[in-house]
């Protein structure tokens, strides 16, 4: 009777949890909805494939991906990042179908990945590099709104490229913009900002989501400027396909060219999807999983392979690639998301207005949408992270500087190879300088010094043991023990050898004490039972 009562106990509180995320994840969605339908479109037609392209791989990113995915706040979609590859995938295969064959097979790719582990890649990535990124994004999200909020939507929604298709670049974008903008947009995109900011603090109405009220906002004066000569145009309008009926939103499908399944271009394309894909989608997981309010880790390799079960559905029915973007996420966590819930609701919010409203759907003004995506920019570039990563040091201060910039003058890969570069350089130089892994002991005369090296010595401390053992003095008895090591790398094992060998000629004589040959990398099961024990 008690184990019954306890199960219905447990069954109460899942409920209960459940209820009370849905109040968040609820309103979250609408939000992310707003903020992924413009970026599908734009990248889609970016892209040079369908509109409806754009749109699968949002319905999809949001259903299929987030259901196998293990993080609660990630949101998949088409990426900027892939727009380059896309483009010049099509055309060099020829057609839209044997395209749709190198996405499917990206797809298992990835999923393959997910099961070797590959996801563990991204407890690599630096966390100044990822705040950096963090950083760079917010300011990409400002610096590319400000021109589509002046009403001059030249560029396409969710570009995130310093250099632009239409021969402009970030900052002459906005130079344009401000000897064209339009009245009207502007109107829009400042009483949207304002209520952006200031809604949430009315207590009585703060339940309904601000953005939603914006979007009522934007196509109320959109009309109240119809009959005006600011009028918005067409291109100033989000541009959803209609379909009419059942028949021909079935007709919108497009299935893969199996037939092509041998053509060596298919696999390069593939591959190149699988790897770009992957990392952008590493990438983001990190940085959400730095501003989720609660914390949590998400599994890297189940993030794989679901994106991968992501791909291939999304390839079978005449999608784009996908990976999980971080413009989406940051919008999913400033809008109080909780869990994967979220992502779902958005993605099924994206196929119901499809299919039902996308008449209503085209009055929504682009402006509108631009200043979401600027408040959500300067949430991410808040002047307070700058400040936190300044104090925690210069190591850390430079790395997190350089690649915002890196991001900003060039796009998000590049940018964070480059913040990656300067973060190992920082990490060497501290290796150099830090003498942790070894202990020098002078006794007697001060002839004779004992090495004591630490329980893991990597090839990082390499060059530092090397400057070391170079700045032992002459006529000089040096103990190497290693009596504590449980590994030490082939290369300072090298470099200890040869050290020993050539000493002579200094009149140093070396001793090694417990020292081997060779050293096999401990296991972490191995360190786990030790500590169990």
């Amino acid at each position: 009777m008690q184990e019954g009562n306890s199960i219905f106990s447990r069954l109460d509180v899942k409920k209960y949890i459940l209820k009370k995320n849905l109040k968040r994840d609820l309103p979250a969605s609408i939000v992310v909805f707003l903020v992924a339908l413009p970026l599908c479109l734009g990248i889609a037609l970016a892209s040079g494939a369908p509109l409806f392209a754009g749109l699968i791989a949002g319905i999809i990113g949001g259903v299929v991906v987030a259901s196998f995915s293990g993080s609660q706040l990630s949101v998949t979609g088409p990426a900027a990042g892939l727009t380059v590859i896309v483009l010049g995938a099509i055309a060099q295969l020829g057609s839209y179908q044997t395209f749709l064959l190198a996405v499917v097979l990206a797809g298992v790719m990835q999923m393959v990945l997910g099961m070797i582990k590959a996801g563990t890649i991204g407890n690599y990535f630096p966390s100044s590099v990822i705040e950096g990124m963090l950083a760079a994004i917010g300011l990409i999200l400002i610096l590319k709104q400000l021109p589509h909020a002046l009403g001059v939507d030249s560029d396409f929604p969710g570009d995130e490229s310093f250099f632009q298709k239409n021969d402009e670049n970030t900052f002459s974008a906005i130079n344009s913009a401000l000897s064209h903008f339009s009245l009207a947009a502007i109107v829009i995109s400042a009483l949207s900002i304002a209520i952006l900011l200031f809604w949430p603090k009315i207590k009585k109405v703060s339940s309904i989501p601000a953005p939603l009220i914006v979007v009522v906002l934007g196509i109320a004066l959109s009309y109240a400027f119809k009959s005006t000569s600011y009028a918005l145009e067409a291109k100033q309008m989000v541009a959803i396909p209609v379909v009419q009926g059942w028949s021909e939103f079935m007709g919108l499908f497009t299935l893969p060219n199996f037939a092509a399944i041998g053509n060596k271009d298919v696999w390069v394309v593939a591959g190149t999807i699988a790897i770009v894909a992957s990392l952008e989608t590493l990438l983001s997981i990190e940085a959400v999983d730095k501003i989720d309010p609660i914390k949590r880790i998400s599994p890297t390799n189940r993030e794989l392979f679901a994106q991968g079960i992501g791909n291939v559905a999304s390839g079978m029915i005449g999608g784009l690639p996908m990976t999980s973007v971080i413009v989406r996420s940051s919008a999913n966590v400033n809008a109080g998301g909780r869990t994967k819930m979220s992502a779902i609701f958005h993605g099924c919010w994206l196929l119901l207005s499809l299919l039902f409203i996308p008449g209503i759907i085209n009055m929504v003004p682009l402006a509108c949408l631009a200043a979401i995506l600027l408040v959500t920019g300067y949430k991410l570039t808040r002047i307070e992270l700058f400040k936190h990563m300044y104090h925690k040091g210069w190591d850390q201060f430079v790395p997190f500087v350089v690649t915002v910039v890196a991001v900003l003058l060039t796009d998000l890969l590049k940018g964070v190879a480059i913040g990656m570069l300067v973060s190992i350089f920082y990490l060497l130089r501290t290796n150099m300088r830090n003498p942790f892994f070894y202990r020098i002991h002078e006794e007697g005369n001060k002839k004779n010094i004992r090495i004591k090296l630490a329980e893991e010595v990597s090839f990082l401390n390499k060059a530092a043991i090397q400057v070391m053992l170079n700045r032992i003095p002459k006529e000089t008895t040096v103990t190497i023990d290693g009596s504590n090591s449980r590994y030490i790398d082939p290369d300072v094992l090298e470099t200890i050898f040869n050290y020993k060998h050539n000493a002579y000629t200094k009149g140093i004589i070396v001793i090694l004490e417990d020292i081997k040959s060779h050293y096999i990398v401990p296991k972490l099961t191995n360190k786990l039972e030790d500590i169990n024990n």
